[in-house]
């Protein structure tokens, strides 16, 4: 398969990425996880359902996801719990909601009051590395956007400052005689997320972080909407029985202490060089571990 590398900065004034495993207030996750990226860019091709270019060819994208946003702040909400319906009441339709009005002078549905945590002026780089003829479409949609494009919630835009083919300036890797190369510390420029272990068959092999000093979350990395069992095809299908397979990834995430100390050397790990304009931006994606 003929593969690339596409890199995304965007910028995005404010973002919830919403943290399934908080109830009692909804605590976003200090990036956006790779599930969400690939729903972005589903959209922004107009491909939800994989139905141009392949759900398997989405869903194999590897995603390197770097930078970061300057505050966080907690919003009180009243969220509608439950699903929301068209109800025809004499001539007119209404939103009704656990069977009462949504909007009413009189008895309304209930609300659920929640503190919702909210990232504010996001800077995020996302390297993207698959199949080139996607990565050629995403790169088009971008560049020539037929539509809003937002990260996460439909309210959550984005700005995209470059899109672009890269290639690493440099690989850090063993050498012909078998020596390690990575070792000590790695300094990254950026936060970023790197996966807690690698899982082949039944192996697993942890990150070899010594100081376990890092938050840990689990994030979705795979979400496929099916009916009985099968991938649903278009969102005429979807209905209140649809299933929501999802798939989660444990990470590490770096935050803003850049410096990882290793307990052992790294097979490989890649630096890139980004120009746009008169800034000059350099990442580190360990090689496995940097991809989800």
């Amino acid at each position: 398969m003929n593969e690339g590398t596409l890199y995304i900065e965007l910028f995005q004034p404010y973002a919830q990425y919403r943290n399934p495993f908080t109830f009692y207030y909804a605590q976003s996750y200090p990036l956006p996880p790779k599930s969400t990226i690939i729903g972005m860019l589903q959209n922004a091709i107009n491909d939800w359902y994989g139905n141009k270019f392949g759900i398997d060819k989405w869903w194999n994208l590897k995603v390197s996801i770097h930078g970061g946003f300057e505050s966080a702040f907690w919003n009180y909400q009243q969220l509608i719990k439950g699903n929301t319906e068209l109800v025809k009441i004499g001539s007119k339709i209404a939103l009704w909601n656990q069977k009462k009005p949504l909007y009413n002078e009189g008895p309304k549905s209930q609300r659920t009051p929640v503190y919702q945590q909210e990232l504010f002026n996001g800077h995020l780089f996302i390297f993207i590395r698959g199949d080139k003829e996607l990565l050629e479409g995403i790169r088009n949609a971008l560049e020539n956007p037929q539509k809003i494009l937002y990260l996460g919630r439909s309210e959550d835009v984005v700005f995209i400052r470059k899109v672009d083919f890269v290639e690493p300036k440099k690989i850090l890797e063993k050498n012909e005689k078998g020596d390690e190369r990575v070792s000590g510390d790695i300094r990254l420029h950026y936060p970023t997320y790197i996966r807690k272990e690698l899982k082949k068959d039944s192996d697993r092999k942890e990150f070899p972080i010594k100081t376990q000093k890092y938050p840990v979350y689990s994030i979705p990395v795979k979400v496929i909407f099916k009916n009985n069992g099968k991938p649903v095809k278009h969102k005429a299908e979807i209905t209140k029985e649809t299933e929501r397979d999802v798939k989660f990834e444990t990470v590490i995430y770096t935050g803003t202490d850049y410096s990882i100390i290793l307990k052992e050397p790294l097979e490989r790990v890649e630096y890139f060089a980004i120009e746009n304009g008169d800034k000059k931006r350099r990442f580190l994606i360990i090689d496995e571990y940097g991809w989800l």
